[in-house]
């Protein structure tokens, strides 16, 4: 029997996966698709904090040269944020298909072990005191836990009787994958005239993925689309079309804005789209999704192991503000897109361009638009690096606190002693001596901060159970 049952093999699933896999837990993974990866996905572009992401689990140096890095992103008109000053390692948007990414993951997830069932669409959800059982057309799986990875249309929240409150934002979205005659002159480009908003970018494989929206042509989703409807919103839109032809996918959907009001259901948890959606704008969706599996991950983890299972109630008290932000922030940005008078869009980049200009508004724009500015909720009292992503500091004799998260552990930054956890805590000193004990989570947030060796030892009854309670092997 799987000690976790993730559904859905996307990113966010893949990555959750793969974590729980590593840290020794037995997981199976069910897809309703077959077991192709699809090159017509809609995530185009992986931030700064999801690259460090990767980079924990040795994937970020596979996956930075197969895309292109874009320094500063250009919302509309003449407004930019500048991501080149971010304090990560990866000071920018790296611009590369899903696909990409996925295929890293999936491969990540099998090496580790993962059980994935493929043509495996969810019937039923059902569970008890001790376990969950998710019921498919060809058969039942039964685990400690389960978790809905399965997007949008999620049978996990629907079996779960979740409501997903929210709205349609953008209706009739266009996507299209087009070769170009013209290469256009910057790598995302992306424009909002009022009644026409359309953006461009290259897949790497010589073809070009476009979203385009037409505010004067709202048709349902499976309504037919030709590729000169894309080309006249384009036009309107940026200008030109660069000369699109030999459309490879043409589709339509629509762009809602919702969020779940509990991720976590008993045994139960809902990451990525199953949990929230949002607007394209920002492109924040996957990356979202993939920093709800490095949160969750470690956690089940850590009490299936023998940790307090009030650990698993702190996935949603962290990860919910953070979905809710993320819905705020894309919709501001498409909304700011779609004025649509020119005395509007005149006031529009005269507010943004000035507001970008203090430097505190742009930290905070930035940060929350690369994932690295959120802060989580920490106790009354704690060190104020408690919740705060832990920046890549160099360790002596080399090497990077990232490097140092590798193995799915914690990492304690300093000198203290950890007997009786030595296999779920990596003790390192710090290149240059002097400050805090800080102990690392493993998805690199620091999970308590301070010089006092007995609030340490708390810490880490609360984070992994006390001395005597860790559980090892699989059942």
């Amino acid at each position: 029997m799987s000690e976790v049952i993730v559904v859905g093999a996307g990113p966010t699933g893949l990555l959750l996966a793969g974590d729980l896999a590593e840290a020794g837990i037995a997981v199976t993974v069910l897809e309703r698709r077959d077991d192709r990866i699809s090159n017509l996905s809609r995530a185009f572009g992986v931030h700064a904090r999801t690259l460090e992401q990767l980079d924990a689990r040795g994937l970020a140096d596979q996956l930075v040269p197969m895309g292109a890095a874009l320094r500063r992103v250009r919302l509309f008109e003449r407004v930019e944020v500048d991501l080149g000053a971010l304090p990560s390692r990866y000071p920018y948007l790296l611009i590369i298909p899903q696909y990409n990414v996925e295929h890293l993951l999936l491969e990540r997830a099998l090496k580790a072990g993962v059980e994935i069932v493929y043509d495996a669409e969810v019937l039923e959800v059902g569970q008890d005191a001790i376990g969950v059982t998710v019921t498919t057309a060809h058969g039942a799986h039964r685990a400690a836990y389960a978790v809905g990875a399965d997007g949008f249309h999620s049978a996990v929240r629907r079996a779960l009787g979740q409501p997903f409150p929210g709205k349609s934002v953008l209706k009739s979205i266009m996507l299209a994958d087009v070769r170009v005659a013209e290469q256009p002159a910057e790598l995302l480009t992306v424009n909002g005239v009022g009644d026409a908003f359309a953006f461009i970018a290259p897949f790497g494989d010589g073809y070009h993925r476009v979203f385009a929206w037409d505010r004067l042509h709202s048709v349902p989703d499976d309504a037919p689309l030709t590729l000169d409807e894309v080309r006249d919103v384009a036009r309107r839109a940026l200008g030109t079309d660069f000369g699109m032809h030999d459309a490879r996918w043409l589709s339509r959907f629509h762009s809602d804005e919702r969020q779940v009001p509990h991720y976590r259901v008993g045994r139960v948890f809902l990451a990525g789209d199953a949990a929230h959606v949002h607007s394209p704008a920002g492109g924040q969706g996957m990356n979202t999704g993939i920093q709800d599996a490095a949160n969750l991950a470690w956690k089940l983890a850590a009490v299936l192991r023998g940790a307090p299972d009030a650990l698993l109630d702190t996935y949603h008290t962290e990860r919910h503000p953070v979905g809710r932000s993320v819905l705020r922030s894309s919709g501001a940005i498409i909304r700011a897109a779609m004025i649509e008078s020119a005395a509007g869009r005149a006031v529009r980049g005269f507010a943004a361009r000035r507001a970008l200009s203090v430097p505190k508004v742009r930290e905070k724009v930035t940060g929350q638009l690369s994932g690295i500015g959120y802060h989580y909720p920490a106790p009354h009292g704690a060190h104020e690096l408690t919740g705060a992503r832990a920046s890549d500091v160099p360790l002596a004799g080399g090497g990077r606190l990232y490097e140092a998260l590798r193995d799915r552990r914690f990492v304690l930054i300093g000198d203290a002693d950890v007997t009786g956890r030595q296999d779920r805590v990596n003790v390192v000193a710090p290149a240059v001596p002097g400050g805090p004990l800080v102990l690392v989570r493993p998805d690199g947030y620091v999970g308590w901060a301070g010089t006092d060796t007995t609030g340490l030892r708390q810490a880490l009854d609360t984070l992994l159970g006390p001395v005597g309670s860790h559980q090892t092997g699989r059942p």
